[in-house]
């Protein structure tokens, strides 16, 4: 599949323009740029003097991110545009090697931040609205986690932050499709982890509860498990620096899932999570 990179904008960093921006200005790949935790994210970054690079499909909303990054402090908001969940491995191993290029050669950070909620009721009778789910929630995301953790094998440092989830913590009846891609996103991360510990980069999963964006916007909100995408965003960019493995968010989550994960079967088959 071909996937299109965006040409180089006015921001971005050549080789003539390199000793104009600050060469501590830390480096952040984001994949799913457009999702209101990375556009939180990126902030965050922006507000730092940080080089960025944004990827996602739709080229206006990204144009609109980056412009207010810049404004926001950002050193280089640049964009590329790619369908990160309909790839094959050429096409990911190539865009790592191209984006990369395009960040100067070295990743300080890179969040994966991009994935669909999908409708269990429709997927378990659905094979193919199931197979898309895991195509993009898994599948995909699986190829450019491998592919940014060769790059940060190779230079020996560098963070990658992966947004997962609790679901992927139990199976429930509920989301149990979605809960499967997120727990296979967790062990691989987990296992990418353990490479990169080797070379002195690390790799991270970030674990949220529910979160008021676009994405849940069919659902009844409000209470205390809900987050914003603000503050999950703050964990995320925390985790890029510091911590460990497995990072829930917010922290509560993790005793609660806790609670659930250890809940006996006769007892959580009564309810109706």
């Amino acid at each position: 599949m071909s996937i299109r990179n965006s040409p180089r904008r006015s921001g971005a960093v050549s080789k003539q323009q390199g000793s104009n921006v600050s060469q501590t200005s830390k480096t952040v790949l984001i994949l799913g740029a457009s999702s209101a935790v990375a556009e939180a994210t990126a902030r965050l970054y922006a507000a730092e003097g940080a080089r960025l690079l944004l990827v996602g499909r739709k080229a206006e909303q990204l144009e609109v991110i980056a412009a207010d990054l810049k404004v926001r402090g950002a050193a280089v908001a640049d964009i590329a545009l790619c369908d990160l969940g309909n790839v094959t491995p050429a096409s990911v191993a190539e865009n790592v090697a191209v984006w990369t290029e395009r960040l100067g050669g070295v990743i300080d950070d890179i969040l994966i931040a991009y994935g669909v909620l999908g409708e269990q009721s429709r997927a378990e009778t659905d094979l193919a609205d199931a197979a898309a789910v895991m195509q993009v929630n898994f599948t995909s995301a699986a190829l450019w986690c491998l592919a940014v953790a060769g790059q940060l094998e190779q230079q020996r440092a560098g963070t990658l932050v992966v947004l997962g989830s609790v679901a992927g913590d139990r199976g429930r009846q509920s989301n149990y499709l979605y809960g499967a891609t997120k727990a296979g996103l967790d062990k691989l991360v987990q296992g990418i982890a353990h490479r990169l510990s080797k070379v002195g980069a690390r790799a991270v999963i970030v674990k949220p509860g529910p979160i008021d964006t676009p994405m849940t916007a069919g659902m009844k909100k409000g209470g205390p498990m809900w987050s914003t995408p603000q503050a999950v965003a703050a964990i995320v960019r925390r985790a890029a620096d510091r911590g460990g493995v497995t990072v829930y968010a917010p922290k509560r989550w993790k005793f609660i899932m806790l609670i659930i994960r250890f809940l006996p079967d006769a007892i959580f088959h009564r309810s109706s999570l």
